[in-house]
C-alpha cells in the first residue's frame, strides 16, 4: 500500500491547515483521509469544504457531533454524501489503517 495519511480534525479553526497538509501529502503520492469531529463539524459550512473533499481521497463528519455544533443530521454539507456522516468508527479506520496519523 502506498503511503497514507490519516488526519483527524477536531478544531474549527485549523481548515488551512488542513488544506495545506492535504495538498502536500497528495503531491508525495499519499492517500489522505479527513475525520472532522466535535467543533470542526462547523468546518463543514466553510467555502473550502467542498474543495478539501475533492482533494482528499476521503472526508467523513461524526453526525453526533455536527449534531451537537447545531445542525440536522439530513442537512449534508457539499462535497460529500449521507453515508459520510458517521461515527467514530471513522476515527479507529484512521488509527487502525493509515501508515500516519495526524490531529489538528
Amino acid at each position: 500500500m502506498a503511503k497514507s495519511l490519516g488526519i483527524f480534525v477536531t478544531n474549527d479553526k485549523v481548515m488551512n491547515h488542513v488544506m495545506g497538509v492535504t495538498n502536500a501529502a497528495k503531491a508525495k503520492g499519499s492517500k489522505v483521509k479527513v475525520f472532522f469531529t466535535w467543533t470542526s463539524t462547523k468546518l463543514a459550512k466553510d467555502p473550502l469544504f467542498p474543495e478539501i473533499c475533492k482533494i482528499a481521497d476521503d472526508v467523513s463528519i461524526c453526525v453526533d457531533s455536527y449534531i451537537n455544533m447545531g445542525y440536522k443530521a439530513d442537512d449534508v454539507p457539499e462535497g460529500i454524501t449521507a453515508d459520510k456522516m458517521a461515527t467514530q468508527t471513522q476515527h479507529g479506520i484512521i488509527i487502525e489503517d493509515y501508515d500516519c496519523y495526524l490531529s489538528l
